[in-house]
């Protein structure tokens, strides 16, 4: 009988016990450290231009807000070529900044803008556009690349520049597509009253 007495007095710590585990589990996780910006996903499924455009010019992140550095990306593109959205988003903003033609995505299930100049778009503000489809024409003035044509592609979170390439998986950072050759049969040597060496495999 005097066992049966500890057990109102073991249960308060037994819940205890069982119910700490739990309460962990439901803990939210630490996100970023303050003032360090997360990466971007890798949510690309095309790029801007072409296949695999030449980069003329990288990433160059300001040391501060103001400070020199290059926003984006210049991606080589002749005038004229279509520009696609790298992922499916919306339409932000879709006219001429300084005379020259932009095109500000909000991409979808994110919080990041990616942008393309010049560009003449073939869109509007508030449309709605998958990942691949065209958004526009690269405009033959306008670059800053010089005498070559170039699509300035730039990614922000907020008031913070991003480097573009990261919005692409590595299967769209690779050199390109694979390529099968075509495969040519090998001629083969058969033995005959010149007395040459038969081949491997061919009996004389």
């Amino acid at each position: 009988m005097r066992s049966t007495r500890w057990w109102p007095a073991l249960l308060p710590g037994l819940a205890a016990a069982l119910l700490t585990p739990l309460a962990r589990a439901d803990t939210p996780r630490p996100g970023p450290a303050p003032g360090v910006t997360p990466p971007a996903p890798a949510v690309g499924r095309a790029w801007p231009v072409g296949v695999r455009p030449p980069v003329l010019r990288g990433w160059e992140p300001p040391a501060t807000v103001y400070g020199p550095g290059h926003r984006g990306v210049d991606l080589s593109a002749p005038a004229g070529s279509p520009v696609r959205a790298v992922a499916a988003g919306r339409v932000l903003f879709a006219g001429r900044v300084a005379g020259r033609g932009v095109v500000s995505l909000e991409l979808r299930g994110t919080d990041l803008r990616t942008t393309y100049e010049p560009v003449r778009a073939s869109v509007r503000k508030g449309d709605e556009v998958g990942a691949g489809e065209v958004v526009g024409v690269v405009e033959p003035s306008g670059s800053h690349c010089g005498p070559a044509t170039c699509v300035h592609w730039g990614l922000r979170r907020g008031g913070t520049y991003l480097d573009p390439l990261s919005l692409l998986p590595p299967w769209l950072l690779a050199r390109g597509p694979s390529r099968l050759l075509p495969v040519t049969p090998r001629p083969r040597t058969v033995a005959v009253a010149t007395g040459r060496v038969p081949a491997a495999g061919v009996r004389g």
